[in-house]
């Protein structure tokens, strides 16, 4: 069965979705885009990621917003039409259709796109068994902080660890992990969970938000600082946040295992209550 997608207002097939070969998103990457999960077919997170769009885009000077409500309902059509029960609805709004020229358009209209994929987020190989990481240097332009669809250096990283038999890759810039290709990073030391402070140079991830506030929940102690390849080496755990992986073990990264090679307690303990507090709050 095709999917049902949405384009610019409108519900089609995906083998009949088009856009214009004109659309800046093709031309320059000039586009952002938020990925919302879905569990028991409700949206997890969705107020935060609409909050961060508008982030996004007011950083990418994008002229106006868009209206939340308008797509809060076609994140639920296109859920309902999909028949999705678990999985993510991707949405991705471009500066639009314009001639190429490098300068901003002063009036293209925003060419809005969305699809859903059916996704295992709860039971997975990778939440069980945990996940290989490769150490990989930082490449990425200085603005990693906006959720823009220029995303061919982490796609390169991510398939050079594949290559190697890892699963992901973490990048360092000037001695320090970063984040992950589409994660952000994290250890735990000594029971102290340590993740790196926000700046330009990572995405401020809605599950790492959720994540510190379940962790305070739980009284456990987070530290926003960045940890060089050694410390991430020697941590007692290791663990990747994003919206499709919740919060997923890390048990090897390089050649070192973590944890003795198995997902550690803590990660499992905010694993599961984060997807409590996700799902209980879903809409």
């Amino acid at each position: 069965m095709e999917r049902i997608v949405y384009v610019n207002g409108n519900f089609v097939n995906e083998n009949e979705a088009k856009v214009s070969i004109f659309d800046r998103a093709l031309l320059f990457s000039d586009a952002v885009y938020e990925v919302t999960s879905v569990i028991n077919g409700k949206l997890i997170d969705f107020h935060h990621h609409m909050k961060r769009l508008d982030r996004s885009m007011g950083e990418l000077e994008f002229p106006k917003k868009l209206d939340h409500d308008t797509i809060l309902r076609f994140h639920r059509e296109l859920v309902e039409k999909n028949n999705i029960t678990e999985g993510v609805v991707y949405m991705q709004v471009s500066r639009g259709v314009a001639e190429r020229d490098f300068n901003f358009p002063k009036d293209s209209k925003y060419t809005v796109t969305a699809f859903t994929q059916h996704k295992k987020l709860i039971e997975n190989d990778a939440a069980t068994k945990g996940i290989k990481i490769l150490l990989l240097e930082d490449l990425r332009w200085k603005r990693c902080d906006i959720k823009t669809t220029q995303l061919l250096y982490p796609s390169f990283a991510k398939s050079k660890a594949v290559a190697k038999g890892y699963d992901d890759a973490w990048m360092i810039r000037q001695g320090y992990i970063t984040e992950g290709t589409s994660n952000n990073a994290w250890i735990i030391r000594r029971g102290t969970i340590i993740t790196r402070q926000t700046d330009n140079l990572i995405l401020s991830g809605i599950t790492r938000q959720v994540v510190i506030e379940t962790a305070e929940e739980l009284k456990l102690r987070v530290d926003f600082k960045g940890f060089t390849q050694q410390e991430a080496q020697d941590a007692d755990e290791a663990f990747i946040t994003s919206a499709t992986t919740f919060v997923t073990p890390v048990v090897k990264i390089n050649e070192r295992n973590i944890s003795g090679g198995q997902p550690g307690k803590i990660t499992k303990l905010l694993r599961e209550n984060y997807i409590k507090k996700a799902t209980n709050t879903a809409i």
